[in-house]
């Protein structure tokens, strides 16, 4: 058994280590991008202005939906705030946790859908939605109710919004930079004379090329893994406010084994649900590497880790 704050914190970890390499991996492929661009073009290599012009226009567009995000998601969603009396134990059960966790209680939304599912939105805690889908509210009792709701304020709790909209940034400034690179072709060279220069240049434009193709995938996929990652540091996070995995790991087998697919959801909100909405699940070799491609981690690898905690 592994008890439930070494788990949060194992969680955490992994997830640093691999905010780290993300990093990393966005700095080397910005910098080459940026320094093939200036070759191309006619400057020396050493030059970062494409690269701050790439994080300056990634950054303007991920700016509003940082801070509009739940509007964003909600009107998306067709999501309704939530009426008290008729969803009263949503509302008392979100109550209940803001004073168990000492977190400001969230907006309250409901999605009129009968596929049971649910997600957590805003920036911080002080700025929390959590949204429901009719088909949650009704198929789940309140001990399981209680285990999906303490996941989403996991996710609040965690910044994990914050988070992604960061991660979001840098994926759009490659996905930017290696868009411009690849459109521009390669008809130009490069105005200085110097021959070591004229080689280095060279050097960059012809790593930029590979960059340009590989990195908008490569970052996607890293993206997707602390996707992953943040799902199971929220599972271990709602352990450790309602103290039993329980009601959690009975709601997953239940929105799991429910084969109807959300309306509502789209490739653009796919990522902040409990579960995969899409229900595309295979077990073939392809469906396996597939899963590199998939926002949650599977549910069996989600449930066996919550049936090690205590």
């Amino acid at each position: 058994m592994q008890n439930i704050y070494e788990a949060v914190a194992s969680n955490k970890r992994k997830s640093v280590l691999i905010v780290i390499v993300f990093f990393v991996f966005t700095t080397s492929v910005l910098y080459v991008l940026s320094n093939a661009f200036s070759y191309y073009i006619g400057y020396e290599p050493g030059g970062l202005g494409f690269l701050g012009l790439a994080f300056i226009i990634s950054g303007l567009m991920s700016f509003g939906s940082y801070f509009y995000s739940d509007k964003i998601v909600l009107g998306i969603s067709g999501a309704k705030p939530a009426d008290r009396k008729q969803f009263y134990d949503f509302y008392t059960v979100a109550e209940n946790l803001a004073i168990g966790t000492g977190l400001p209680k969230p907006k309250l939304y409901v999605i009129d859908d009968s596929a049971p599912n649910a997600f957590a939105t805003g920036r911080d805690p002080h700025h929390g939605v959590i949204c429901a889908t009719t088909g949650l509210l009704t198929k789940l009792n309140r001990t399981e109710l209680e285990g999906v709701l303490a996941h989403e304020y996991g996710h609040i709790k965690n910044y994990d919004i914050r988070l992604m909209s960061v991660v979001s940034v840098l994926v759009g400034s490659i996905a930017l930079l290696a868009d411009w690179f690849l459109r521009i072709g390669f008809r130009g060279r490069g105005r200085s004379n110097d021959n070591d220069n004229g080689q280095i240049g060279a050097i960059f434009l012809i790593l930029g090329i590979i960059f340009a193709i590989l990195s908008p995938i490569i970052a996607q996929l890293i993206q997707l893994a602390i996707s992953r990652r943040r799902e199971f540091t929220a599972d271990a996070t709602s352990v450790a406010i309602t103290r039993q995995p329980n009601g959690l790991i009975s709601a997953l087998k239940k929105i799991a084994a429910d084969t109807e697919p959300l309306e509502a959801a789209n490739k653009a909100t796919a990522h902040l649900y409990i579960e995969n909405p899409f229900k595309n699940k295979t077990k073939s070799a392809v469906g396996i590497f597939s899963n590199l491609f998939n926002t949650h981690p599977p549910v069996e690898e989600r449930i066996a880790a919550l049936t090690k905690m205590e």
